[in-house]
């Protein structure tokens, strides 16, 4: 097994140090290897050094300005970081340079979302869940999306996947409640705040819109 593969292994062990020192005796070993680089980047960004994987993300660039990994290293660091304005930009190179990966999708997707260019956001998070069809965050997110447009209708279907593959997401659950009290279906959206709340019983949100569709229905 190569270091890099060693490095690798001890990244999904949790072994951060050990994955530093596999990682860095790789690049000695290939200084000129822009993956090296993005994959000791991806290292750094998940122990929260932020400064410095930006640092081996432009390397790997440097070394080979097609490595599309790379650019999508440096918009996850952004969009971290809140710049979403930079996230973007960078997501787009990624995709640009052949990234077809639905987390590339999602995430360009997410920093269009805040960026309040919800409509630029449908494509990539619509592409995003087609990519990955397991991906509960991805349709919860497309569905939020969606809603966000005034397109219920279709919010409401990808919230109901959202639930499907994860039958405890109580954000899900909410939103699928204020779907339903936005057309007037009381009852429905009351279920689907009861069950939010059965998930998740400090929602403050389903509780609050759960007393106010109560108070709705009593008034009937």
């Amino acid at each position: 097994m190569s270091k890099n593969q060693l490095a690798l292994e001890a990244m999904k062990e949790g072994k951060w140090e050990e994955a530093a020192k596999y990682f860095a005796e790789a690049l000695e070993e290939n200084p000129k290897d822009p993956v090296l680089y993005v994959n000791f980047g991806n290292l750094l960004a998940s122990t929260g050094d932020a400064e410095r994987a930006l640092t081996f993300y432009q390397k790997a660039i440097a070394l080979d300005k097609q490595t599309a990994t790379a650019y999508y290293g440096m918009g996850a660091v952004y969009f971290h970081l809140n710049d979403f304005q930079q996230a973007k930009d960078f997501f787009q190179q990624a995709i640009q340079l052949g990234l077809n990966d639905g987390d590339a999708y999602f995430m360009l997707g997410m920093s269009l979302y805040q960026l309040d260019e919800s409509r630029l956001a449908l494509p990539y998070l619509q592409r995003a869940v087609e990519l990955n069809d397991k991906d509960a965050a991805a349709f919860f997110q497309y569905g939020l999306c969606l809603a966000q447009t005034g397109l219920v209708q279709e919010a409401k279907v990808q919230l109901r996947k959202a639930i499907e593959l994860d039958p405890d997401h109580a954000d899900a659950y909410y939103n699928l409640g204020v779907a339903y009290a936005y057309e007037d279906e009381a009852e429905k959206a009351l279920t689907m705040f009861q069950k939010a709340l059965s998930i998740q019983p400090d929602h403050l949100l389903a509780g609050n819109a759960k007393k106010l569709v109560e108070e709705a229905l009593e008034k009937q």
